[in-house]
């Protein structure tokens, strides 16, 4: 979809209740919904923009961080470019009652998919692979297809019979009056579940319910720049449903390590690094750490501490692909704790010439520094 407000795309208030989302997703999916207006293609792409917005604003935890970061805050936790299936079978029991059969549109087959439950990890990440990406193979314990009954739940071809209250339609239709007249209202056959299937004999390994416990190792592809606390889904690499439905997704919840010696702030690095008074007063040129190693850095003659320091395009990737941020440096000047007779006595001797008299005056303040070096 577009890149229009989810609170626009339903008509909502930022301040609207769940109950008024619900309400406003229902009004919008119902006037927009494929049943209604068949081979309408902009109508179409309106239900899917409306179920996109109600699938992170009608949950409660993807609700907050969109408020607090917009798009970037919901990547990879939203189905951007839903198909029908997603939808009816997320958010199939707001048309209950209006004569679309649970969900179901023309051409839908009316059986019902399980789907598996979602699975949320944290994988953790160095400074130094948030810089490049990284590939991860993570371990996930998990609920996998059964292999003796290839996830059918049935112990054979035999005991699997078609269900005689629905016929094999996994749903019954009845006639009832609403607002818009007659209609007939599908619903999930109560005997099969929406399979149009009934098992006879279980499969002994599964207990019928064509998953086990079970391990899988999943390949993770992570973008460089990506910030701790985003989250993104893997389709399907959740776990497996009930009698061959639709895999649940992998939730990859990232968690930023501490950095030893930089701190981050968005796509800019800083750095404290001291150098000692000879080179502060003589100036030299020393060696910096950058993530993808050292860097040479000239300090002038007479460097003052808290002197700030930039190198452009040291600092990280931007997530979007907008360039790289910087690496900002903070000069402190080392002063030694202890000294022996000699060394006292040439600071002393130096001490009573006026270049080594503090003179403010001649020195922008701190706020001015920093203010002029931002701009």
């Amino acid at each position: 979809m577009g890149k229009r407000d989810y609170y626009e795309v339903l008509g909502v208030d930022k301040k609207a209740s769940n109950d008024e989302i619900k309400k406003a997703y229902r009004k919008q999916a119902l006037q927009y919904h494929p049943d209604r207006n068949p081979g309408n293609k902009e109508a179409e792409e309106k239900f899917k923009e409306a179920a996109e917005a109600y699938e992170v604003l009608g949950n409660e935890e993807k609700r907050s961080r969109y408020d607090r970061f917009g798009y970037d805050g919901v990547r990879g936790q939203s189905y951007g470019g839903m198909d029908m299936n997603d939808i009816f079978s997320q958010f199939g029991s707001i048309f209950e009652g209006f004569g679309f059969g649970g969900g179901g549109f023309s051409g839908r087959s009316g059986h019902s998919v399980q789907k598996g439950t979602n699975i949320r990890i944290k994988v953790k990440l160095t400074l130094e692979e948030i810089a490049k990406g990284v590939e991860k193979n993570i371990k996930v314990q998990k609920f996998v297809k059964c292999s003796t009954c290839h996830g059918s739940g049935a112990k054979d071809a035999d005991s699997v019979k078609t269900c005689t209250s629905c016929h094999g339609q996994g749903y019954t239709v009845r006639t009832q009056q609403s607002i818009f007249g007659h209609m007939q209202v599908q619903s999930e056959c109560s005997v099969c579940h929406g399979s149009g299937k009934i098992i006879t004999d279980k499969c002994p390994q599964c207990a019928g319910n064509g998953i086990v416990k079970g391990e899988e190792v999943s390949s993770i592809r992570i973008p460089a720049g990506i910030s701790d606390g985003m989250q993104f889904a893997m389709r399907g690499k959740g776990n497996a449903a009930p009698n061959n439905g639709e895999n649940g997704d992998l939730l990859i919840l990232i968690q930023e390590e501490k950095h030893p010696v930089f701190e981050r702030n968005e796509n800019n690095l800083y750095l404290e690094h001291y150098i000692s008074f000879s080179q502060a007063a003589l100036g030299d040129t020393i060696e910096i750490p950058v993530l993808e190693g050292k860097a040479k850095v000239k300090i002038a003659p007479g460097t003052q501490p808290s002197t700030l320091l930039r190198l452009n395009g040291k600092g990280l990737p931007d997530f979007h692909g907008y360039g790289k941020g910087d690496l900002i440096v903070n000069i402190n000047v080392w002063v030694p704790k202890s000294l022996d007779k000699e060394e006292k006595a040439m600071i002393e001797k130096l001490a009573k010439s006026e270049n080594f008299k503090p003179n403010p005056s001649k020195h922008s303040s701190f706020f001015q520094r920093v203010k002029h070096f931002f701009e």
